[in-house]
């Protein structure tokens, strides 16, 4: 119950208590109104038939009309207590599961699955849905219905009782030995489902890569795999439940055999009556019918509780990335946009660093460029401004502020980012535009699409602005998508702009026109340029190369060409047949064919 006990602020608190009173006070009702049937049926043997009083059966049966409606009213309450108390803890939990999601930081993305996470809210979320909305009034009531049968027994033979019940603790036994095999058989489960649910998540979000590389065969093989772990393990839990069932069936059936006999022996005796038998009879299934379920009931219960176990490592999962105490909000209008980086080191976990003793100063407006090889550590930087993680060794300043010392939320609104991989959600492109805006104009949105430069091929589209885009942007090329996304960062009208690779996925004119739009709103914003073209990183103020997390050069694009170095070897391979790197070639080849000639005439 550890599980359900940490769950307790979402179920036992306001209106929700109540509901839980009331969903096991009218299912104890109706339980109770159960036991008048052993009565009747006592009295209408004892009483009716045995003194051939046939004119009181009308009474009799209209007595037991009358607890029949008035039982199900108690089961229909008992229902829509039960009902709503479920929903509004499974509105509480996923509310809260997806609160929790929105704030984890970047490093449990890293490691998390989407198929995983989407299992969590949905089944996992729907188990304990159940129990506790119902699950848990009708494990209670076994209780109820075992202490009711009991006592109206023992009020006719509590002799006979004992004896009946003689093979209920093996029954008991069975149920609870059962429940111990069956918990850790419903987790793995629960774990294969999240493992089947993931790979279809992924074949679908990457179906056109399947298609490109023709790995449907794979696919189908990599799922068949999957789905047999699932089977195996349906099938374990299946073995158990063949194993255990049969035997509390056993003990079940055994005490009605104990029960004929010894009652048969009670009423020879003159001990009992035929009726009292017969009520006796009834009262064992009130009794044995709660205990041959047990089986469900621990069944629902280590289903929820497994699936309580998944929502709860949501839930206390570490925010690694927070705000301190003593955070301050940022004011708007007081941002400057001054970034400084002191000596950051930075690694991820358990892997090398990702930064080493990193330093840069970016004063208000500068453009400071990055350029570097995959996995240099240009996207790192850009991460640890936005405190997607926290640094190391060293500090990060905005207008000479330690980040840490800012709220995340006002640190992140003054800082937009154009990432690698663009992203859009399935609803309009105006929607997606104006993501990061809760009230903007139309005028605002056009005037950003123009600057990126997308007003045109959306004005092409059947609806314009209000065209719905497909999941992540299907329908759309990745040119259009980047200068969608490109003019959402530009409408929140940022201090500081990050563009990564921004310009990726368009063609050399389309940049072209991109930048001179991108110059006009880099103006008094600072702006981090990390591209690996270098016409995209030429007019930079500062531009930082970066190696294995290093600098190794720093410098505006003329200095840095007149270095030898990374930066001098990038620009001679994307501007190979360049006149003026053709023409720098020629010069260098008769340098030295001159050099050679006058040493060779030197030992001559």
């Amino acid at each position: 119950m550890e599980v359900f006990r940490q769950l307790r602020r979402f179920y036992w608190l306001g209106r929700l208590k109540y509901l839980i009173f009331a969903s096991v006070l009218c299912l104890a009702v109706s339980t109770a109104l159960g036991l008048v049937y052993p009565y009747m049926l006592e009295y209408l043997i004892d009483e009716i038939v045995t003194k051939g009083q046939y004119g009181e059966v009308p009474a009799v049966a209209f007595t037991v009309l009358g607890v029949v409606i008035v039982k199900g009213t108690f089961q229909f309450l008992h229902g829509l207590s039960g009902g709503r108390l479920g929903n509004r803890v499974a509105y509480n939990l996923r509310k809260a599961s997806y609160e929790k999601l929105q704030y984890l930081s970047f490093q449990y993305y890293d490691k998390a699955r989407t198929g995983d996470l989407m299992s969590r809210l949905t089944a996992d979320l729907d188990a304990i849905r159940q129990f506790i909305g119902f699950g848990f009034a009708q494990f209670l009531n076994v209780f109820l219905m075992v202490g009711f049968g009991v006592i109206m027994m023992a009020a006719y033979n509590w002799k006979l009782m004992l004896i009946s019940l003689v093979t209920m603790p093996f029954l008991v036994f069975t149920a609870l030995r059962f429940e111990s095999k069956i918990h850790p058989a419903f987790r793995l489960i629960r774990q294969s489902m999240s493992e089947l649910t993931t790979t279809v998540q992924e074949n679908i979000t990457g179906v056109r890569t399947v298609k490109s590389f023709a790995r449907e065969a794979h696919e189908v093989e990599k799922f068949s795999e999957r789905s047999r772990v699932f089977r195996d393990h349906t099938i374990d839990t299946a073995s158990i439940w063949s194993k255990y069932f049969p035997l509390m069936e056993l003990f079940a059936n055994l005490s009605v055999v104990v029960l004929l006999a010894a009652g048969g022996a009670f009423v020879l005796r003159g001990e009992m009556t035929v009726g009292e038998l017969a009520a006796f009879f009834s009262l064992i299934w009130y009794i044995i019918g709660p205990l041959w379920m047990l089986g469900f009931h621990i069944n629902n219960y280590t289903q929820s509780k497994a699936s309580g176990e998944r929502v709860l490592e949501i839930l206390h999962h570490h925010i690694h990335v927070k705000d301190s105490e003593n955070a301050t909000v940022l004011n708007p209008e007081a941002v400057e946009g001054h970034v400084r980086f002191e000596n950051v080191t930075f690694s991820y976990p358990e892997k090398a660093p990702a930064l080493r003793d990193f330093s840069a100063d970016a004063p208000p407006g500068s453009v400071i460029g990055l350029l570097g090889p995959t996995g240099s550590g240009k996207t790192t930087v850009t991460q640890l401004l936005l405190r997607a993680y926290n640094v190391k060794e060293g500090r990060i300043t905005l207008d000479g502020r330690d980040i840490r010392d800012i709220t995340i939320e006002s640190l992140r609104q003054q800082i937009a980012v154009v990432f690698q991989e663009t992203f859009l959600f399935s609803s309009s492109i105006r929607n997606n535009i104006a993501y990061g805006q809760r009230d903007v104009s139309m005028e605002r949105i056009i005037e950003a699409a123009k600057l990126a430069k997308a007003h045109d091929f959306i004005m092409e589209l059947p609806q314009g602005y209000d065209t719905i885009v497909g999941e992540r942007g299907m329908g759309l090329s990745g040119g259009q998508k980047q200068r969608i996304a490109i003019a959402r960062a530009i409408i929140e009208n940022p201090k500081v702009l990050i563009l990564d690779d921004a310009t990726s996925a368009v063609d050399m004119e389309t940049e072209h026109e991109i930048q001179l739009g991108l110059r006009q709103v880099m103006k008094g914003r600072t702006t981090f340029v990390i591209a690996h073209r270098i016409s995209s990183l030429k007019h930079a103020d500062e531009i930082i190369v970066l190696d294995e997390g290093r600098v190794v050069q720093r410098g505006t694009h003329q200095q840095l060409l007149n270095r030898p170095g990374r930066y001098l070897d990038t620009y001679n391979i994307q501007y190979s047949d360049h006149p003026d790197v053709v023409a720098r070639r020629l010069e260098e080849r008769n340098t030295e064919e001159r050099r050679l000639e006058e040493r060779r005439l030197a030992h001559g």
